[in-house]
């Protein structure tokens, strides 16, 4: 399946066409907008809370091996036979956000491989449900995770003696990739407009939750 998605979009001469040097996206903007996710990884810039985030989130990963895909001295990973970047391709333009993504599906497809093999081994407590009424201690905790669209952090304050926070707020990605919209737009062409706002990968119920 995924060599049949390359073949359609990742190598389809009218789809490099459409996309290739559209919305460049220089990584000193992707990191002043607060850029996360595919989106700052596709302007080169190496940066995954998987690998890179606080120890209590990034322990979840140890023994797992995984590659953050962003384009480092002019080369993606090679853990995999990926299809080569076109020459008409520019770090940071929508192809680039597209090929990002393309290559974390095998990436994810990779950890899923690695974590039921271990899920196999696994001894301890692992499996069993969560108990919901597990009264919570009292403080407030805000931790961000990697999600496919980028850093989403949840915060939670707590009273104490109740199972149920007294505040919690999820706050997601798309809030910041859709803050640089103007800037890749500015001076494109109407018909680019499509695939500039398609590759941010913006989901409007996301953004003021």
């Amino acid at each position: 399946m995924i060599v049949e998605y390359h073949t359609l979009l990742t190598t389809n001469a009218i789809f490099v066409r459409r996309t290739a040097a559209i919305g460049i996206l220089s990584p000193e903007m992707a990191i002043d907008y607060g850029c996360t996710g595919p989106v700052l990884r596709g302007s080169g810039i190496d940066h995954d809370l998987r690998r890179d985030g606080e120890e209590r989130y990034t322990e979840m990963y140890d023994g797992y091996a995984f590659e953050v895909i962003a384009e480092r001295n002019g080369h993606y990973p090679k853990d995999h036979d990926y299809p080569a970047v076109p020459s008409s391709a520019i770090l940071g333009d929508c192809w680039h956000r597209f090929y990002v993504r393309m290559l974390e599906v095998m990436q994810s497809i990779d950890l899923v491989r690695q974590a039921i093999d271990r899920y196999s081994m696994a001894k301890g407590s692992y499996g069993e449900p969560v108990k919901l009424n597990e009264k919570l201690p009292k403080g407030e905790a805000y931790l961000e995770t990697e999600c496919p669209r980028g850093q989403m952090g949840f915060y939670i304050v707590s009273t104490g003696g109740t199972a149920v926070p007294w505040r919690a707020r999820a706050r997601s990605s798309c809030f910041c990739n859709l803050s640089v919209t103007h800037e890749l737009c500015r001076g494109c062409l109407i018909a680019d407009v499509p695939a500039i706002v398609g590759s941010l990968d913006i989901v409007m119920g996301e953004i003021d939750r």
